[in-house]
């Protein structure tokens, strides 16, 4: 099956060696997505529900970079350095997804690489078998 790469624009992409989405076939996985701008900037200090959006956004055009969109997201991942903040979190992710019901997870990890960062949000998902 073919793969694709989508480029991350985030400063430790390439320290890490990573890309920010990975196509093989139907199936498309979003890594880590921090709350950074495409300068690597981080967006919302201080608010995790900001931090979402940003996420949710650059994960949008990770997934239509790689020939997807948000409707076929199957898994969403939110790990939190606050639990606390889960329904701020909670309410952004519904505005992205409550007609689409992918399965969720939220964890709270202990940190990221940077302290601003209050969110990073994962997503998987799988196009129709007639559009790969």
């Amino acid at each position: 099956m073919k793969r694709t790469l989508v480029p991350s624009s985030s400063p430790y992409a390439p320290i890490v060696g990573f890309s920010r989405a990975v196509r093989v076939g139907p199936f498309v996985s979003v890594g880590g997505t921090a709350p950074i701008d495409p300068d690597g900037n981080t967006v919302g200090v201080g608010d995790a529900a900001a931090q979402t959006r940003q996420c949710l956004e650059t994960i949008k055009a990770a997934l239509e970079a790689a020939g997807a969109s948000l409707a076929d997201v199957v898994r969403t991942r939110m790990l939190l350095t606050q639990i606390e903040d889960w329904k701020e979190v909670a309410r952004v992710r519904g505005e992205y997804f409550s007609t689409i019901r992918p399965v969720d997870t939220v964890v709270e990890v202990s940190g990221f690489i940077n302290p601003e960062w209050l969110v990073e949000v994962e997503v998987d998902a799988v196009l129709a078998s007639g559009e790969v």
